[in-house]
């Protein structure tokens, strides 16, 4: 006779993404006992736990949805964002990437009046800049991805080939000591590759849940990537590996140590 867990592997790898309040509900128990059914079925390698529930895992990761990577680590988000918009300067063009990160970025880019030139293939950080003052906002054009709002296909990369960028802030699903920078999306990922192409400088911004994971697609190596803002521990394998490619290696929590020890 199957377990309950036998069933919620089973719900959880159907539906892709679940809630504990909807498992909760289906099996008439409480969201703790829940909890503890998804976190044998995570020390199993079945799913992996995100905020308010679980996806399911076949292979490499399955990509959560929008809103809850915008709920995961959403304050470590916040504080890697303010880190990454520190490096950047005035009167820069730069390419901000999409995803929940990116956002977090434009985000915390808005008020600098740094005078930007921002190319992006998101409408939601287009949007979060379009009335920014002395901020010029460049839409890549292209197909828009259901969910995440942006813009993909052969448009968006025609674009990026047309722009010479000071900064490329990129946002990654993982950074692995020896496979690179890797993404979910096949198409997300070649208009990264694009990006990357078309700037001086690309910025990795990425909360420590990316290191050490290799998801489907591979974008690039960490030789070439210029920086990593992580919150993630500096002796964290694939920091360490990043530093040893030669990136400079951001982490947020000592960035934090340090600017508190340097207040009056």
């Amino acid at each position: 006779m199957k377990s309950r867990r036998d069933f919620i592997e089973q719900r959880v790898r159907a539906a892709r993404e679940i809630t504990y309040a909807e498992l909760a509900t289906e099996f008439d128990v409480s969201e703790m006992t829940i909890r503890r059914d998804v976190e044998a079925l995570e020390a199993s390698g079945v799913v992996r736990r995100v905020v308010g529930g679980a996806i399911a895992l076949q292979g490499k990761d399955t990509e959560p949805s929008f809103a809850t990577r915008m709920a995961d680590a959403a304050q470590e988000k916040i504080h890697i964002a303010d880190v990454v918009a520190d490096l950047i300067g005035v009167n820069e063009t730069l390419i901000l990437d999409s995803g929940s990160t990116a956002l977090a970025v434009a985000n915390s880019l808005r008020g600098r009046g740094l005078g930007l030139t921002v190319v992006t293939p998101s409408v939601l950080a287009a949007l979060a800049l379009v009335d920014e003052p002395d901020t010029t906002v460049v839409l890549t054009g292209g197909e828009l991805r259901s969910g995440e709002l942006s813009l993909i296909g052969a448009a968006a990369e025609d674009t990026l080939a047309n722009y010479n960028c000071d900064t490329y802030v990129m946002g990654v699903a993982g950074i692995d000591g020896e496979r690179g920078i890797s993404d979910y999306h096949q198409a997300e990922s070649r208009v990264k590759r694009a990006a990357s192409r078309r700037a001086d400088r690309v910025i990795v911004a990425a909360d420590k849940s990316k290191l050490g994971r290799v998801t489907f697609v591979s974008i690039t190596t960490l030789a070439s990537v210029a920086i990593i803002v992580s919150d993630g521990p500096p002796e964290h394998p694939a920091l360490v590996a990043a530093r040893d490619a030669g990136v400079e290696v951001i982490c947020v929590s000592a960035h934090e140590d340090a600017t508190a020890a340097g207040a009056p």
